[in-house]
């Protein structure tokens, strides 16, 4: 038997670390040829590394939440022959791991919707055993953040349940057998009022990390200021409605979304200071040309910001195609780095949970970010008498180091008027 070293792989673009994310692995478990042993994070994106070999786990090289350098141990393997690595001599040349296409966040377990009745009991197998697996109440088993939210939702404690995963990490389908015990479930309910003395601690590693340093820095470096403004879309539901009623079957539905977008993006041609972006240590101003719009989106494991590049090239349905395509990537974990990063300016929107007003922190280097919060249904007096309008406000945030009060608050009221008059949008 013998020794095989798996080194941290060279990611490229001139990255000299990387964060370690998560392992998939324990001392003494047996790997496979190309089974995921590791997760590690380099800005923005997650990549999974494979074991080029198969044998046995003897050591790991770090713990989740360190930052290792490129080139150092991350895991040896105990294989069958001579391996690549002898104790006590200059170890031979380490087969190197290529670097899989990368990921926009940890991966998630397969989302699993919940079954019926008849086809939880088929999950209920023994090779999926729903039998209690007490630990101790400061044990932190191993589950994705999708599974711990489900098993929030459903008012069950982890620590109760048996995982059939690698490394005993508990899967949607675990969660499906343990609900199927009707003594379990009952349990579970029924201890709704109990005292409870438990804590639980969470550290802040991967995408989290990345998400607090961003933001923290952001607030740290840009004087922030917000300005809201009121907007009755009536009109403009109005035209979307009967835009999808005549055309949504052949060329796809339209949100609100691209709506804005292209408010936007007429509106930046009068406010060209507004698309830009600002390196304050080169103490430098970029206005762009482009606008690549970043949309907000959330993802079971953090915000992320795919952008919707050459937004003012691209008609109402294809950038409507194209936020539904990076929207879908970065919740499936499957977005790019290029497909995170470069946006000009932001969109951030909570759909129905819009609230009524927002304080959206500026996407750095950017210097503006646009809140859209929730559409309802308001009496409102035009002309002397109180009709029923849709309204929606606008909450958007500046870098007051590059755009003044009055740049921003015209920027936003001409927002207002193009979606007041939805057919302006057209007008060239």
């Amino acid at each position: 038997m013998g020794t095989h070293v798996i080194k941290m792989p060279d990611i490229g673009e001139g990255i000299a670390q990387v964060e370690l994310v998560e392992w998939f692995v324990k001392v003494g478990d047996t790997v496979t040829e190309d089974q995921v042993v590791a997760d590690v994070m380099t800005d923005k994106a997650t990549v999974e590394i494979p074991s080029p070999v198969s044998g046995k786990v003897l050591a790991l090289g770090g713990q989740p939440g360190e930052v290792m350098a490129v080139g150092s141990e991350l895991i040896r393997i105990e294989v069958e022959g001579a391996g690549n690595y002898q104790e006590g001599a200059a170890a031979a040349p380490v087969a190197a791991v290529a670097a899989p296409a990368p990921v926009a966040a940890s991966k998630p377990e397969p989302t699993v919707e919940k079954p019926t009745p008849v086809a939880a009991a088929a999950i209920a197998s023994p090779q999926r055993s729903a039998t209690i697996v007490p630990r101790e109440a400061n044990e932190r088993p191993l589950a994705s953040p999708a599974v711990r939210k489900r098993a929030l939702d459903a008012g069950i404690e982890l620590r109760y349940v048996h995982g059939s995963g690698p490394a005993g990490r508990i899967l949607h389908e675990d969660l499906d057998a343990f609900l199927t015990q009707p003594t379990l479930s009952t349990q579970s309910a029924s201890g709704g009022y109990a005292k409870r003395s438990d804590s639980e601690q969470i550290p802040v590693i991967g995408l989290r990390r990345k998400i607090a340093q961003r933001m923290q820095d952001a607030k740290r470096r840009v004087a922030h200021f917000s300005y809201v403004e009121e907007i009755d879309v009536t009109a403009l539901e109005e035209l979307r409605l009967h835009l999808n009623k005549k055309w949504g079957d052949s060329r796809g539905k339209l949100t609100l979304l691209p709506f804005l977008v292209r408010a936007m993006v007429v509106a930046l041609r009068e406010f060209p200071q507004i698309n830009a972006t600002y390196d304050d240590e080169a103490q430098v101003i970029t206005r762009h040309g482009a606008v690549h719009v970043g949309i907000a989106t959330q993802g079971d494991n953090g915000l992320m910001v795919p952008v919707l590049r050459h937004a003012e090239a691209g008609s109402l349905w294809s950038n409507a195609g194209e936020i539904v395509r990076l929207a879908n990537a970065a919740r499936g974990n499957k977005a790019s780095r290029e497909e995170l990063s470069g946006s000009t300016i932001t969109l951030t929107s909570l759909g129905a949970l819009g609230g009524i007003v927002s304080t959206p922190v500026v996407n750095t280097p950017e210097v503006a970010i646009v809140g859209v919060n929730r559409m309802v249904e308001r009496p409102m007096v035009i002309n002397g008498q109180i009709v029923i309008r849709k309204m929606m406000n606008l909450s958007s945030s500046f870098d007051h180091r590059v755009v003044d009060g009055m740049d921003a608050a015209l920027f936003i009221q001409a927002i207002r008027g193009l979606l007041e008059q939805p057919a302006s949008l057209f007008v060239e």
